[in-house]
């Protein structure tokens, strides 16, 4: 049985809900409070995890009672963290969520033991590689061990996804070739491509960028317009599934989670896309991140549909 490996950040969310965010300067009366599992790192574990792939998380947490609740949590949703070292010298990562009534958000996040995540942490993938079908990869952590642990998936032939959130003011080129699966939103696309990506044309344009760069499959993130992808061979649209959503918190995660998992299963790239639009969709139907993503039940009910 193959396996996923996520390598990246893991934080405790600090959830506001108010009936609209505040403008620079301004303060508004929230209305409720919650503490919940995040990081882009745990979020895309979890989502794996809760369709049935066998998951890896790699990362670090802070020597704090943040740092041993994440770890227990994730345990629960089925996610080994044998290599999530804990950092006595450090906090857990937090971040600090403002979420309105329509589902928009602000987010800060203050990195805490993610930013300290280097070599070390990565030569304990190396136990799980040979086993391992595809690492997850996003941004949240320094770049420099990001890239380290693309290089050492790439010398066991594994597949390597990366999300770039948040992208850093310089990506380097020479990242790109470790590359398999790009899945930037259409922001962080444009950042990464230099131009704002505002039509079809222009979608194509940042695709043959990143294909140009050395990057095999080029998926943008579209919101509530779905997705577009592109190939050497080939490129569509990605239709989203309609559903009402209270909380966008964690919908990318789901998104690349639905994308991994199904690749996992050895699924062709189309029906790995649509299960990436539905279970970013379902994740937006409930509160939170990680209590948020849907479970594989939940995903072939609406496959079935």
């Amino acid at each position: 049985m193959m396996s996923i490996i996520i390598f990246g950040s893991i934080n405790m969310d600090l959830v506001v809900q108010t009936h609209r965010l505040p403008q620079p300067g301004e303060t508004v009366t929230g209305d409720h409070f919650l503490t919940l599992g995040g990081g882009k790192g745990a979020n895309q574990a979890v989502a794996t995890a809760r369709l049935g792939a066998s998951t890896y998380l790699v990362g670090r947490v802070g020597g704090d009672s943040f740092g041993q609740e994440l770890l227990a949590s994730l345990n629960n949703f089925g996610v080994n963290t044998q290599g999530v070292f804990i950092d006595k010298n450090s906090s857990s990562g937090v971040a600090m969520i403002n979420v309105e009534t329509g589902g928009e958000n602000t987010i800060i996040v203050v990195p805490g033991a993610n930013g300290k995540v280097e070599q070390s942490d990565v030569h304990r993938l190396n136990n799980i590689l040979p086993k391992t079908s595809l690492l997850l990869l996003q941004l949240e952590v320094p770049l420099e061990a990001v890239q380290s642990a693309a290089i050492a998936a790439k010398k066991f032939g594994v597949t390597v996804m990366l999300d770039p959130a948040p992208v850093p003011d310089n990506f380097p080129d020479r990242f790109y070739p470790l590359i398999d699966i790009i899945t930037p939103n259409q922001t962080e696309a444009a950042r990464l491509v230099g131009f704002e990506i505002t039509d079809q044309e222009k979608l194509n344009q940042a695709v043959n960028i990143f294909l140009e760069k050395g990057v095999k499959i080029v998926i943008i993130k579209l919101g509530e317009k779905g997705a577009f992808y592109g190939t050497e061979k080939e490129r569509d649209f990605v239709k989203p599934f309609a559903v009402k959503s209270v909380d966008t918190v964690g919908a990318g995660d789901g998104f690349n989670g639905g994308i991994a998992a199904a690749l996992d299963r050895g699924l062709p790239l189309k029906e790995a896309l649509k299960w990436g639009a539905i279970v970013g969709a379902l994740t937006t139907t409930k509160e939170g991140a990680q209590t948020a993503l849907p479970d594989f039940k939940m995903l072939e009910n609406c496959l079935n549909e």
